[in-house]
C-alpha cells in the first residue's frame, strides 16, 4: 500500500510534518530520551523528533523497505537508526525506549491494540505511548475532499482497515486498557496550501488504493470525480487553495516512574 516512497512523501510527509509539529508542542518532551517511530514510513516525523527533540537516540520502524530506503537517505537526521519491521511485532527488547510514537499508523494496523500492546512492551518504566491519526470518521483526513467527490460520483472510496482507531474515545479507551496512566487526547487542525486547483487534484490522487480505483475509471467519471472534487474544495476560481485536515492525539505513560 505504500511501496512507492516519493508518491507518499509528496501526499503524506507534508501533511505529517505539519500535525508533527502541534503534535510535539503538545508533548513537550525532556530532551535525552530513546525514541521510537514505529510506522515512520518515510522519516518525515522522524526528521521532526531528531531536529527538534534533542533525543538520546531515534529509531524508525517500517514494514515497507522502500520507505526504510528513503528514510536512511533523508537530510537532516543523521543520527537515526531505521530498520525493517512490524508494529505488531517490534523487533526490540523490553524497556528500549523512553518515548513511542506512531504517527498516522495506527488504523493502518489489522489488530490496533496489539500495537498499543507492543509499545508499552518496548518502553522503560515512565515511558510515553503516543500516537495521532486523522479523523477519518469525522472527514477530518487531508483526502476527505477526495472520498467525498468519489462516493457523490458513485464511486467506492477505499478506507483504512481500522477507521474505528482514529476516534478520540477509541484511542482513549486503546491507551487505557493497556494499562497505561493519565490518559490524555488532543485534537489538531492544520492547513496546507496549495499552488493551485491542479496541484491539489494532482497530490491527492497519490495514496496508492485511490490512485488505483481513479486509474480503472472511465474518462468521463474521472472528470466527474474531479468536478467534484473541486466543489467540496469550493474552488470556483484560479489561483491558490488551501485544504484543512483534522487530527486527534493520545498519550499516556507506562507506570513505574517518569522518563520525561
Amino acid at each position: 500500500m505504500f511501496n512507492d516512497a516519493q508518491a507518499y512523501e509528496r501526499m503524506t510527509g507534508t501533511w505529517s510534518a505539519l500535525v508533527g509539529e502541534a503534535f510535539l508542542d503538545w508533548l513537550a518532551p525532556a530532551p535525552n530520551l530513546r525514541w521510537l517511530d514505529a510506522g515512520c514510513g518515510t522519516g518525515a516525523f522522524t526528521r521532526r523528533i531528531a531536529l527538534r527533540c534533542a533525543p538520546a537516540s531515534v529509531h524508525g520502524l517500517d514494514p515497507e523497505a522502500a520507505q526504510i530506503d528513503h528514510a536512511r537517505r533523508r537530510p537532516g537526521a543523521p543520527s537515526a537508526h531505521f530498520r525493517v519491521g512490524d508494529a505488531m511485532a517490534m523487533p526490540y527488547a523490553p524497556a528500549s525506549f523512553d518515548v513511542a510514537v506512531m504517527a498516522l499508523v495506527l488504523v493502518f494496523l489489522p489488530d490496533p491494540a496489539r500495537g498499543v500492546s507492543e509499545m508499552v512492551r518496548v518502553l522503560a518504566p515512565g515511558g510515553l505511548a503516543c500516537a495521532y491519526n486523522w479523523d477519518l470518521l469525522g472527514r477530518g483526513s487531508p483526502l476527505a475532499p477526495l472520498g467525498l467527490a468519489m462516493r457523490q460520483a458513485g464511486v467506492p472510496a477505499p478506507c483504512a482497515p481500522s477507521e474505528h482507531a482514529s476516534r478520540e474515545e477509541v484511542m482513549r479507551q486503546l491507551w487505557i486498557a493497556a494499562g497505561l496512566k493519565d490518559v490524555q487526547t488532543r485534537a489538531f487542525t492544520v492547513q496546507r496550501r496549495f499552488d493551485s486547483f491542479e496541484d491539489a487534484w494532482e497530490v491527492s490522487q497519490l495514496g496508492a488504493s485511490t490512485a488505483a480505483v481513479l486509474r480503472s475509471l472511465s474518462r468521463d467519471k474521472r472528470e466527474e470525480v474531479k468536478s467534484r472534487f473541486r466543489e467540496n474544495l469550493r474552488q470556483d476560481t484560479a489561483g491558490p487553495v488551501t485544504c484543512t485536515a483534522r487530527a486527534i492525539a493520545v498519550r499516556g505513560r507506562v507506570g513505574g516512574g517518569q522518563a520525561g
